[in-house]
């Protein structure tokens, strides 16, 4: 298939960006549906006069439907834009960025969506939607218990999952505490999120994200809490974001002397509550109940998800670390990375 898609890049130069005009058209109909032609123009950054040709052409082939509500892809559509990606990966040269990734990162599995989240809001959903299909891949036949992290990244996650008969038995639990962060990007918020939409169970943890160490003390042996961090400890997967150490810190409205030594010590990766320089090392951590680093070894998958090339030192600093064995970027992380 390489050799044809070069002999096409050189003869037929146009066909591979209809191509690719087309491939993003279907995959934000699929984000967004139902979606009007001016919502789309306006998020492609196209005409609305190029827009109608191309989606009159893909209602032509049966890939698209138009409603008053707006456009919505076809089964067909659905099908032929999963066979769709594949092809992609191999004409945007993604798969070989992948390959590369994972070599300089040392990660078993590196999964790339096209576009910078930074630039666009919507490429955060694709990642979501790429990690939901590694959820699936990855469910075990035994009893399922997933731990989540909060963040915007893993909220896309919840807010793309679908009903799933192979996700009724899971259940999900907060990786940590997250009370004081914005609700929406709570553990908890996006614990329960996700099991209302694959129709799950969840359990919560109603504690703060950073303790004291006499609150520590006390509320780790409350009986509750002891109860909900057994089943944390028992999960058989675990999905997480990768944060920025500042925008973090800044997040959780540390203090001043918390903000002046993450900036001496130039860390610029935070996860589960460590903070991480540039070299991987731990600089600082905080006081929470929930998951630690070294509980990770002891789970079967691990998966990370963040992009936005802003975020690429954040990522390349947190998996020198490598306790996750699954990347979920975007091509915007991935070359601010390789470059």
């Amino acid at each position: 298939m390489n050799m044809l898609l070069d002999l096409q890049k050189k003869i037929l130069p146009d066909l591979v960006d209809v191509l690719g005009l087309r491939f993003r058209i279907l995959r934000f109909i699929r984000l967004m549906q139902p979606i009007g032609r001016r919502t789309l123009a306006n998020n492609l950054e196209m005409s609305e006069r190029v827009l109608r040709s191309e989606v009159t052409f893909l209602k032509e082939q049966g890939l698209v439907e138009f409603a008053t509500s707006g456009m919505t892809l076809t089964h067909e559509g659905h099908n032929l834009l999963g066979q769709l990606e594949v092809v992609m990966k191999e004409v945007f040269q993604t798969r070989t960025m992948e390959e590369e990734l994972e070599k300089k990162l040392g990660v078993k599995d590196v999964h790339i969506v096209p576009g910078d989240s930074d630039e666009y809001s919507w490429v955060q959903k694709e990642m979501g939607r790429a990690c939901v299909g590694l959820i699936k891949q990855k469910m075990s036949s035994k009893e399922n218990i997933i731990a989540v992290t909060g963040g915007t990244s893993i909220a896309a996650v919840a807010e793309m999952l679908v009903p799933d008969s192979d996700l009724k038995e899971t259940l999900f639990v907060p990786a940590r505490g997250g009370l004081g962060e914005q609700v929406e990007n709570q553990a908890n918020t996006i614990c329960a999120t996700m099991a209302r939409k694959a129709m799950g169970s969840y359990r919560l943890l109603h504690v703060p994200d950073q303790l004291s160490k006499e609150s520590y003390e006390s509320l780790i042996n409350e009986p509750t809490v002891k109860e909900i961090l057994q089943l944390i400890h028992s999960a058989t997967m675990v999905i997480h974001g990768i944060g920025e150490a500042e925008t973090m810190a800044k997040r959780r409205n540390s203090s001043e002397e918390m903000l002046k030594k993450i900036h001496e010590k130039k860390a610029v990766a935070e996860a589960f509550g460590y903070y991480f320089d540039q070299s991987g090392d731990i600089i600082h951590k905080v006081l929470t109940i929930g998951l630690q680093l070294e509980d990770l070894n002891d789970i079967p998958d691990i998966i990370a998800v963040a992009g936005g090339s802003s975020k690429a030192d954040a990522i390349e600093a947190y998996m020198k670390q490598r306790p996750s064995q699954v990347l979920v970027t975007d091509e915007g992380a991935a070359r601010a990375i390789l470059t």
